[in-house]
């Protein structure tokens, strides 16, 4: 994660679930077995050379994991 959040992501909604997932067997072997979901929201971040931006972000998350692999998709206006 080359970027800081700084609010909280709104709009969260989910995109993939378990087996949908085309990494499972990656996020399953790192992070441990679970009922993992690939998520996408909005957020305000700080990228790496100080500016801060709206942008898309997605993730995958477990119960118990948090938040594991987040990206910036796309910057949104």
């Amino acid at each position: 994660m080359d970027f800081k959040l700084r609010s909280d992501i709104v709009d969260v909604q989910e995109i993939a679930v378990d087996r949908s997932i085309r990494i499972l067997a990656k996020l399953e072997k790192i992070y441990g077995r679970g009922r993992w979901r690939k998520l996408k929201g909005i957020a305000m971040v700080e990228l790496p050379d100080g500016s801060v931006a709206r942008a898309e972000l997605h993730w995958y998350e477990a119960h118990g994991m948090g938040r594991k692999d987040m990206k910036i998709k796309r910057l949104v206006d």
